[in-house]
């Protein structure tokens, strides 16, 4: 039996809030309806939370780091309050044309999770709203993906 955490991977936009485009400040937020109650089973079942998010509006100028930053912290804060940890966010500021490993359908933001965490991705889960998380799902290793 293997002693490795199990993870589920979340995408932020269209999985966390609602996607509308380039979410930056607090005021545009909102949360997806159930997902306190889905990411609070997945805990109580002993899954490490973990966002994975492409956040190519930075990369483009359309907000800054600082931007994400304060509006993660606010994320982290409200769902502090619904009882549920997230142990990391990942994100990835770089555009599509920049062809980094991070971004998804790449797995590095996945598989740099694996190597802080030690999680056991054969039994873990990647929740996305695109079919590029759930290539990067795939290409990690994780057992199941769904799109959402």
């Amino acid at each position: 039996m293997s002693s490795k955490t199990k993870a589920v991977f979340l995408d932020r936009d269209g999985v966390i809030n609602i996607d509308k485009n380039y979410v930056y400040k607090i005021e545009e937020f909102e949360f997806v309806d159930g997902i306190f109650d889905k990411l609070r089973d997945y805990q109580s079942r002993g899954y490490l939370l973990i966002v994975v998010t492409n956040q190519s509006g930075i990369g483009r100028g359309y907000y800054t780091e600082e931007d994400f930053q304060k509006l993660t912290s606010y994320m982290l804060s409200e769902l502090k309050k619904e009882g549920i940890d997230i142990a990391k966010v990942y994100h990835c500021n770089h555009s599509p044309e920049d062809g980094c490993e991070c971004r998804k359908p790449s797995p590095g933001m996945l598989l740099k999770a694996k190597e802080e965490f030690d999680i056991d991705m054969e039994n873990s889960i990647m929740i996305g709203d695109k079919d590029s998380d759930m290539e990067a799902g795939r290409r990690a290793g994780v057992g199941e993906c769904i799109k959402v």
